[in-house]
């Protein structure tokens, strides 16, 4: 819209469209960030720069299976395997990682996270073992565990960022290029492309205070929140959108949670997977840097994003740190009530889950009070209160 009468065209046209005049209270949409959304955009004031990957190509993860060994490269592993090689490995196991040859290390990454969130503590015994260890990336920042528990993408961001800091404190500024971010992508999904963007904006900036000039190592899986028991056709439809978030947002290495809740099998392990592939080798949107680059909306509310979670980790670290809000119990109930709100939004319809608050509409079998609590931050599928 480059001129007026362009934007009268426009307006007159969604009026006549929307059969009203007052279509900016229709198209004006509410959400749970606190995050500007206009109607529509016709710039940005001050475009960012390109926001680039560590990995040249994202990784397809897949759950270890012996028919897959041939086809796929990056492996999640629970337990060991002998005789893996030319494979890109995440450790998902504290005893496995002890026993990993010295050989193959330079291929591995670690996915355990070594903070403790009932305890409000870091173990540093596991730091120091890990960072033993010759991997391309040592340390796990679990950011999954509070998306799951129904935290806002800024305070995600935030505490990704003071969990960050807690470890730079601990074991000196080196220890920053031994990070691995593990986030969930959730379903609003032009919102979860700008909280990966968003993420890397912030940590640049972060790793700068201590003389570096970084980006974050970027494992993102999709959500377990959204999913439901039943009708798990639609969780594939779900993950499907989280997974191409997840690659148009930058991310390094991306993994697909299997879309059958409580009911986990090898076909619906390969079919999980192969969601990756037909994203990567249909569209080829895992190896472009960064995809969303220029794209006005998507610049918008990346910048909102990165300026609130910026000022939310900064409110972490003028009440004494993440593990000492932890221990009173203040991020606990940040989450609680952000998990509670949007629980709220489920319950009411403002957010729809087919299938589950919407064709069929069910009656509400648990209460909020039976799924939540403001004492421990644990995951919750928001269809819980249905099933």
């Amino acid at each position: 819209m480059s001129n007026t009468n362009t934007f009268s065209e426009w307006e007159n046209l969604v009026k006549k469209q929307l059969k009203t005049e007052d279509i900016y209270t229709v198209l004006n949409k509410e959400n749970l960030e606190g995050i500007d959304v206009k109607p529509y955009y016709d710039l940005i004031e001050t475009p960012l720069t390109n926001l680039p990957k560590v990995e040249e190509s994202t990784h397809l993860v897949a759950t270890y299976h012996e028919t897959l060994e041939e086809d796929v490269f990056a492996f999640l592993l629970n337990e060991n395997v002998e005789n893996l090689s030319e494979k890109t490995i995440f450790i998902n196991n504290k005893d496995l990682a002890e026993h990993i040859r010295p050989e193959d290390q330079d291929q591995y990454f670690s996915l355990i996270d070594v903070f403790d969130e009932h305890n409000a503590l870091i173990d540093d015994q596991l730091v120091k073992e890990l960072l033993a260890k010759n991997f391309k990336r040592n340390i796990c920042i679990n950011i999954a565990l509070h998306q799951n528990a129904g935290s806002s993408i800024v305070q995600q961001l935030g505490i990704a960022l003071a969990k960050a800091k807690e470890l730079t404190e601990a074991f000196g500024p080196e220890i920053l290029n031994k990070l691995i971010f593990r986030l969930a992508v959730g379903g609003n999904y032009f919102f979860e492309i700008a909280k990966i963007r968003a993420f890397k904006l912030i940590y640049n900036q972060f790793s700068k205070e201590y003389g570096y000039d970084d980006i974050p190592y970027i494992f993102a899986e999709t959500s377990l929140r959204n999913k439901s028991v039943s009708d798990s056709e639609n969780n594939l439809i779900r993950s499907t959108l989280e997974l191409a978030a997840a690659m148009i947002g930058g991310s390094d290495a991306v993994f697909s949670n299997n879309y059958q809740i409580n009911n986990n099998t090898d076909n619906s392990e390969e079919i999980s997977f192969k969601q990756q592939i037909v994203l990567a080798y249909e569209s080829i949107i895992n190896v472009f840097e960064d995809a969303s680059n220029g794209s006005y909306y998507i610049e918008d509310i990346t910048r909102q994003i990165a300026e609130k979670s910026w000022g939310f980790f900064i409110e972490i670290e003028e009440n004494g740190g993440y593990l000492e809000m932890l221990k009173q119990g203040i991020i606990q109930r940040k989450i609680y009530n952000q998990a509670v709100e949007e629980q709220k939004w489920v319950e009411e319809g403002k957010i729809k889950l087919i299938g589950v608050n919407l064709y069929p509409k069910l009656e509400a079998k648990k209460t909020v009070s039976e799924m939540y609590s403001d004492q421990n931050i644990k995951p919750v599928r928001w269809a819980e209160m249905f099933e």
